[in-house]
């Protein structure tokens, strides 16, 4: 890998975490709540949802884009009682 290939991979990595980080907020940081809510959108938009966020279903993983829309607070997650 060159070093601008890993230069990039690290990018990639830091905003995943930062992601993370500001997503575990929003859920008070229940990383089960989190994991849960990602697959589920993930799942909803790989069936065809809209994301809530500028971003392409069609370059971008679905877990992704659930991850920068719970983060960014574009979807709200909530324990169902």
């Amino acid at each position: 890998m060159s070093e601008k290939e890993n230069s990039k991979n690290e990018g990639i990595e830091m905003r995943t975490e930062q992601l993370t980080a500001k997503a575990l907020e929003r859920v008070d940081y229940d990383k089960y709540l989190l994991a849960n809510a990602v697959g589920k959108r993930a799942e909803e938009i790989a069936r065809g949802a809209e994301p809530l966020v500028d971003a392409d279903p069609k370059t971008t993983k679905h877990t992704d884009i659930a991850l920068q829309e719970i983060a960014e607070g574009k979807l709200n997650v909530s324990l169902e009682g």
